[in-house]
């Protein structure tokens, strides 16, 4: 019984980390936000490159 206990929380641990890189991504793309606005810090930076027009 100890065996199926351990499997159990290795399949828990996997996908909490699934969920946790699906979560990062989703953000990134600014489909989700969590309300801390990290995703919208990668836009803004975006948006400065552009103003300035590098080349």
């Amino acid at each position: 019984m100890n065996w199926i206990s351990s499997i159990a929380g290795s399949i828990r641990i996997i996908f909490a980390g699934l969920w946790l890189v699906i979560r990062i991504i989703l953000e990134y793309f600014g489909l989700i936000s969590d309300g801390n606005d990290r995703s919208t810090g990668i836009k803004d930076l975006r948006e400065e490159y552009r103003k300035a027009n590098y080349r």
